[in-house]
């Protein structure tokens, strides 16, 4: 599986974290399985446990991302993940409009583990909530560190304040689910 190095927001630098990278780690007829390391954790703030459900505002702090645009569209799909395991699925008509909740028909599954200098963070979004097509992928991921210190990863960054619904971000391809 391919390691997508993701760059911070040059208008945001971290204060720690040195790395950030995201990976597919796997599917199957049910799963499909990300990976996000952080590498520089001695000043990261990681939500606590919040009990698994859905939760608008991920973003605010500590949070992992992935959008999803299926080929030939202006639509696409939004997944925020948390440490804390809350989680939120947004539908998009198209840039930043016609935003509505998407369905899942289970919760993803979102696992932190803390090392002295690096995090790894796991999640599994269940592969019905997926487009069922060829997508232009962007991982992106914020990172709050002591003090409210926030920096902005994604894959790339468009010009001007970070944003990762900008279609220069969705530089990483997903093949279509497989039919269980």
């Amino acid at each position: 599986m391919q390691n997508y190095p993701l760059t911070a927001h040059p208008d945001f630098p971290p204060l720690a974290a040195r790395r950030v990278e995201a990976r597919v780690i796997g599917a199957d007829a049910n799963w499909l399985r990300l990976r996000w390391r952080i590498d520089g954790v001695e000043k990261l703030v990681v939500p606590s446990f919040g009990g698994k459900g859905r939760a608008d505002g991920l973003w605010q702090t500590t949070c992992f991302e992935l959008f999803l645009r299926p080929d030939g569209g202006s639509a696409y799909c939004e997944f925020n993940l948390s440490p804390s395991e809350r989680w939120a699925a947004y539908d998009f008509a198209s840039y930043r409009e016609g935003m509505s909740e998407r369905l899942a028909p289970r919760e993803p599954n979102c696992t932190m583990r803390l090392g002295q200098s690096m995090a790894i963070f796991d999640a599994a979004i269940p592969l019905p909530a997926l487009p069922a097509a060829d997508c232009a992928m962007g991982f992106s991921a914020v990172i709050e560190e002591e003090g409210g210190t926030k920096s902005y990863w994604a894959l790339a960054h468009p010009a001007g304040k970070p944003d990762f619904h900008d279609a220069a971000c969705f530089t990483g391809r997903l093949a279509a689910p497989e039919a269980a």
